[in-house]
């Protein structure tokens, strides 16, 4: 009887640590939630053609949760009387969005099949439609990260890169996700669509002579030089293209035309001039490598198995 309850122990051991340590899959959902890919593109598409940006947005909530202790919906957490999350951390204050759409998904998800699929794969899910709607490259999303109890405020201040970055920074900033600073000039690439607030470009625009004073000119134009005159005044990311997901951000970049100071850090006489001239090249490159950093982003500890929970509202905890 000792023998086999030794072994009957070791079994649940062995299970319970399988469990905590599950890997994502593509066919996370086949049989649990049939219907989620076709439910979350369809809140997805609509949301976009309402407002063309929102699928910049999306896009950004999901590097933004990756990057702050991984991919766990950690970023969707409201604040509370007692608990902080990170909506209002420097990076994401006043800045990121899209949490009323991610919302919309997890209403019409939790129709289908409820209590199944987390809002941190929501998150996922969401960026990857918006890519695909607005032109971009398809893939097939690895699935079953759970949802984070947790968030953290000091770590989004902290893992974020701010768009004043140097090359260094940027590169230092990935590497600590375990990103390599080609997944960094890739993802980068997300830039091709989207806005950005005066107030984050002013600096570059005014002061830095690695820009196209043509470009700079027409930029100041709706950017005042004045702190706090105009400061929330929008400019697209990239300035051909800023509603279809294509390279026209790297030619900018080659062009110096590129909006954040963080953006023209990759082509400025440093080691990733090369990666950008071939993104500019060949649009087929970019997507390849885009998607496969993509991945690897997604990837960035994971909660699975017994891990987290499956939140009912993605705003707070259960």
């Amino acid at each position: 009887m000792a023998s086999s309850s030794k072994v009957l122990v070791l079994f649940i051991v062995i299970l319970f640590i399988g469990s905590s340590n599950a890997k994502l899959s593509v066919n996370y959902y086949s049989k649990s939630c049939k219907h989620i890919f076709s439910t979350v593109k369809s809140v997805v598409s609509a949301a976009v053609s309402k407002e063309r940006r929102m699928g910049a947005s999306l896009l950004r909530l999901h590097f933004h949760d990756c990057f702050v202790n991984g991919c766990d919906g950690s970023i969707l957490l409201d604040d509370t009387s007692n608990f902080t999350g990170e909506q209002n951390a420097n990076p994401n204050q006043n800045s990121v969005r899209g949490f009323n759409v991610i919302d919309d998904i997890k209403t019409a998800v939790e129709k289908v099949c409820p209590g199944v699929v987390s809002c941190a794969d929501i998150l996922t899910m969401a960026a990857r439609e918006s890519v695909v709607l607005l032109g971009g490259p398809k893939w097939k999303v690895p699935l079953g990260r759970r949802d984070a109890r947790t968030a953290s405020k000091s770590a989004a201040n902290n893992n974020i890169p701010p768009p004043t970055s140097s090359l260094s920074n940027l590169i230092a900033s990935y590497k600590a996700q375990g990103l390599s600073k080609k997944d960094m000039v890739a993802l980068s690439g997300a830039h091709t669509i989207g806005l950005a607030r005066c107030t984050n470009f002013r600096t570059r625009i005014y002061n830095e002579t690695n820009i196209d004073s043509s470009f700079a000119a027409q930029k100041q134009s709706k950017c005042p030089r004045t702190s706090g005159s105009g400061d929330n005044n929008l400019a697209p990311l990239d300035v051909q293209t800023p509603n279809s997901f294509d390279n026209n951000y790297y030619k900018n970049l080659v062009s110096k035309k590129g909006l954040l100071h963080s953006d023209q850090q990759l082509f400025n006489g440093g080691s990733t001039d090369s990666q950008v001239q071939r993104y500019a090249k060949n649009p087929n490159l970019f997507n390849a490598d885009f998607v496969r950093a993509m991945i690897k982003m997604g990837n960035i500890k994971p909660l699975t198995g017994s891990k987290g929970e499956i939140r009912k509202k993605c705003g707070r905890v259960n």
